[in-house]
């Protein structure tokens, strides 16, 4: 039989284009992951719980996608967080319990304790004082896949040779290892070779700029995106002109009374939408997964306008703390095709298991002898059915905050909560605390409780 010219060249272009549909069919994602510093469940409009801070575009994010209700960071304390975003470990697997990762002395490995202060029951650990390189990074595999990476904003887990530079990421602006932003929010800054653009500039507003510059850039993908956010984390400074706007917004009955709280949780709203915006505009947002997450609970042990920062109220308990407010994180998953639009889920997740789901979006097995505590929960993103072991919180510190608890660890499972205080009970023994948070109510059952409290 005899194929005339015509007949191939119409098979040569479907061909072609089945190929070219296949092709874009398995086009990696864009990721774009933005982590809060110090925002609480209750600091922003997803939950109902703020009558004065203004979040419209984390509103806007959420349309877009799914919020979750029951979302743990592994550490009341950022540092910890990170560690486990990046490696999908838990801070006790790591050594890294504390957010020490700003002082010289150089510990990669966390030890034992040799003493404690009068009247404490407990001898703390020491913990490291670096995220070790020899750890997998998310950066590190998608770096391996061909993903462009970039690191913007606070690190908290290492200067140089620790800093995102020698974890995966091609890029790290401002290139800062502290606590929390050089000097202020709102320039003059502090950051070393990295001046502002403008007298007043904010910083949030310059890193949002610096990472749409980097998605411009790098339009034609796959990127990922690490912008973990200075805001809200101390110093508390803000603009004018928001503090302002929200001085004649306080309600003095309301838990939440901060204007200049108030005024930075907008800028860092605004720095999100800066990003919407972006991907919008290069028209790269149908193939870009995007995460909002928060290291810890809201800060209510600071002092800004004769007041707390914020309030994490109904939660109990805040920054630094085993109880709800400290670990429960606002969370919201962004991914157009893959992610219901306006959606809800009520599954309970961690920020450990972002390392192993983003693994199996890129259909790749974890390497040899690597560990996760994490688990795959790109079900829940989709909507599925989904269920998990129990996560646990391991925080053996002893921060002086409000609605202090000795060094302890918890765990979630369902919806009960169990915290075991170390050493804290008669002879020596652990005390328990048992919560169900299903109804919010006091739990007691036949196990030795000496101590129950509400949540």
């Amino acid at each position: 039989m005899t194929i005339s010219p015509l007949s191939l060249l119409n098979r040569f272009l479907f061909l072609t284009l089945f190929l070219s549909l296949g092709a874009s069919a398995e086009k990696k994602p864009n990721i774009v992951f933005i982590l809060a510093d110090d925002l609480g469940w209750a600091d922003t409009t997803l939950y109902g719980h703020t009558k004065l801070y203004q979040t419209p575009n984390i509103e806007r994010l959420a349309k877009r996608g799914m919020t979750f209700t029951r979302a743990y960071a592994a550490s009341p304390l950022c540092s910890p967080t990170r560690a486990s975003i990046l490696t999908g470990q838990n801070p006790a697997r790591i050594g890294l319990t504390a957010p020490n990762c700003h002082l010289p002395a150089v510990k990669l490995k966390a030890t034992p304790g040799t003493s404690a202060n009068s009247g404490q029951k407990s001898i703390q650990p020491n913990s490291s004082t670096r995220l070790r390189t020899d750890i997998p990074t998310l950066a590190k595999t998608f770096k391996s896949e061909g993903y462009h990476t970039a690191h913007f904003g606070k690190w908290h887990l290492g200067a140089e040779p620790y800093s995102p530079l020698e974890q995966g990421f091609d890029i790290d602006i401002p290139h800062w290892h502290g606590p929390g932003p050089a000097g202020n929010f709102v320039a003059p800054w502090k950051y070393p070779d990295f001046d502002p653009n403008h007298p007043k500039e904010h910083i949030e507003d310059r890193m949002a700029g610096e990472a749409s510059a980097f998605m411009e850039q790098h339009k034609d993908g796959p990127f990922f995106l690490n912008y973990w956010m200075f805001s809200v984390h101390a110093p508390f400074n803000a603009k004018e002109e928001l503090i302002e706007k929200y001085r004649t917004l306080i309600d003095p009955k309301d838990p939440q009374k901060s204007p200049t709280y108030a005024a930075m949780v907008e800028s860092m709203d605004d720095a999100v939408g800066t990003l919407l915006d972006t991907l919008d505009r290069l028209k790269i947002a149908d193939n870009t997964l995007i995460i909002f997450f928060s290291d810890n609970g809201g800060n209510m042990y600071n002092v800004v306008d004769d007041t707390s920062p914020t309030s994490n109220a109904p939660l109990r308990g805040g920054k630094a703390s085993q109880f709800e407010g400290g670990i429960r994180v606002p969370m919201i998953v962004a991914w157009p095709g893959k992610v219901a639009p306006q959606s809800t889920n009520d599954a309970l997740v961690q920020s450990t298991d972002f390392y192993p789901t983003f693994l199996q979006i890129l259909k790749r097995d974890p390497g040899e002898g690597q560990v996760f505590d994490g688990v795959n929960i790109l079900p829940a993103f989709k909507g599925q059915p989904f269920s998990r072991d129990a996560i646990f919180t391991y925080f053996p510190h002893n921060p002086p905050v409000p609605d202090w608890i000795p060094p302890s660890i918890s765990v979630h499972h369902k919806n009960w909560k169990l915290i075991r205080e170390f050493h804290q009970g008669e002879n020596g023994d652990h005390r328990y605390r048992l919560f169900d948070l299903s109804t919010d109510t006091v739990s007691y059952t036949h196990l030795t409780l000496p101590t129950i409290y509400s949540v």
